[in-house]
């Protein structure tokens, strides 16, 4: 209790002894700590200094007088800096827009964000670029990202850049390409982990997505991430699906183009569907239509189409009836140069072909407005010099000219010739290898079906026949994802 008491009354002495400020002994206690307690912790730790501590409040209100007299004189309007913590001297203000203006900033893109002039230099600044640039963000590119998203400024790296990086990481997005999906979309280091993020994934991997394929995904189309699933996400996919895609087959689009997501459903998606509709094409088709090519839904897609058709009529002596088929079985059409188109049909027509033969060979087979003509030349004179067919069996089967002259027409057309076996075209290359071989050996001459549907970005949907195949029809469904999985 004795020693207790004694104690006290040592602290109680010195407390006295500090406080008052002509006691020598209490100068030495304030020396003391202002040179030696700031050494003990490192610089990056240490609390930033301002006018406040050291300034009473007259000092303050001239500082900052002079501070915004400054910014003024360079054009920078400070009236949302009042409520900011600024320098204490018009120096370290001025160190802040030179450090700002050589990354490549510009008084305009002050003036767009000027809280970014409460970041200092030392603690804020320096190290939120290192570590972008650690990264994979180029030195040189640093300006621009900052000048797209300066909020980045205010950032803490261990707190809120490091578990991001990591998060996309973790998303198998490669390392290389961490820089690159942050230039896209530098609003993700703002983002938390466990909201519209992880939302975002795991939806897409609950209706079929690889998850593997989030990482691909994320670097083609990393906006996707800052999409809200019930009021983004979800509706696009629920529309699709009404449309006739399933769930599968919309799965296999995003992982390839998750760009898809995207699209404005009210403004874009729902009006390009009626749109499609409008000119012909039939809502059964609509489905294979977007599979085959998913971005006819984000075209302006009215203006194309009105294009294209009157260019049909004008051109192909193709009708708004034919022209509807051709967009169900080829929608890439659409898109299609029409210099691009002219060349393989002037072709066939310098081959003698009425303007009409012509036409009805591009509704049936539309691939051939894509072909080069250089190939369709190589087919057509073995045809005409080595087969010696009449022309009229080309405007039946047009599809003839997409086969490969090396690796199909020319090695069956010698096995037929071999065993003195005359047939169609149709006959000839319209089926498998396989199935080839059986009619080779089958005593019997099949009876032709009116022939394949052709879709670009799949495959030849082959007709069947009972009698020489037990294989199953393939449904609607596996019939898209084909198509699907072969863009």
């Amino acid at each position: 209790m004795a020693r207790r008491t004694k104690l006290l009354s040592l602290l109680s002495t010195l407390k006295v002894a500090f406080q008052n400020p002509h006691n020598p002994f209490s100068k030495t206690l304030r020396v003391s700590y202002g040179t030696l307690a700031p050494s003990k912790l490192p610089e990056y730790e240490m609390p930033s200094v301002t006018w406040g501590v050291i300034q009473g409040r007259k000092e303050k209100l001239v500082s900052r007088v002079i501070i915004f007299d400054y910014l003024k004189g360079l054009g920078i309007i400070p009236d949302e800096l009042h409520d900011l913590e600024l320098p204490s001297t018009v120096d370290v203000m001025r160190e802040r827009v030179e450090f700002l203006m050589k990354l490549g900033l510009t008084v305009d893109h002050i003036n767009d964000y000027p809280l970014i002039l409460g970041c200092s230099v030392r603690k804020n600044v320096i190290p939120v670029l290192g570590y972008l640039e650690k990264v994979g963000i180029s030195r040189s590119k640093l300006g621009e990202f900052v000048k797209s998203y300066p909020q980045v400024l205010h950032a803490s790296v261990i707190v809120e850049l490091v578990p991001v990086v990591k998060f996309l990481r973790g998303l198998d997005v490669e390392k290389d390409d961490i820089g690159y999906v942050l230039q896209k979309y530098p609003e993700l280091l703002g983002f938390k982990l466990e909201g519209t993020m992880s939302t975002s994934v795991a939806y897409l991997v609950s209706i079929g997505v690889n998850p593997r394929d989030i990482g691909p995904m994320v670097t083609q189309y990393p906006y996707f991430l800052g999409m809200r699933v019930g009021t983004v996400i979800k509706p696009m996919i629920d529309y699709l699906v009404h449309l006739g895609l399933p769930k599968k087959v919309l799965a296999r689009m995003l992982e390839k183009r998750a760009y898809i997501l995207g699209y404005d459903l009210e403004e874009t998606v729902k009006p390009n569907v009626e749109c499609l509709i409008s000119f012909g094409v039939k809502r059964e088709c609509l489905a294979s239509v977007i599979a085959q090519y998913p971005q006819i839904l984000g075209l302006p897609l009215k203006a194309k189409l009105s294009s294209q058709q009157y260019f049909f009529s004008l051109k192909l002596k193709v009708d708004p009836e034919g022209f509807a088929r051709v967009v169900e079985k080829m929608p890439q059409v659409v898109s299609l140069h029409q210099h691009v188109i002219m060349k393989p049909v002037e072709f066939l027509l310098g081959r003698m072909l009425p303007a009409q033969d012509v036409a009805s060979m591009v509704v049936r087979c539309p691939q051939l407005m894509a072909l080069r003509v250089e190939l369709m030349k190589n087919s057509y004179y073995f045809f005409k010099t080595e087969m010696g067919r009449p022309l009229n069996e080309l405007v039946e089967f047009p599809e003839y000219f997409t086969y490969s002259l090396e690796s199909r027409i020319k090695p069956r057309y010698q096995r037929l010739k071999s065993k003195g076996i005359r047939c169609s075209l149709n006959w000839m290359l319209n089926c498998s290898d396989q199935r080839f071989e059986e009619r080779l050996q089958g005593h019997y001459i099949e009876t032709e079906s009116v022939g394949p549907t052709f879709f670009m970005g799949g495959r030849l949907d082959l007709p069947r026949n009972s009698i020489v195949s037990d294989e199953e029809e393939e449904s609607d469904d596996e019939v898209l994802y084909r198509q699907t999985v072969s863009l």
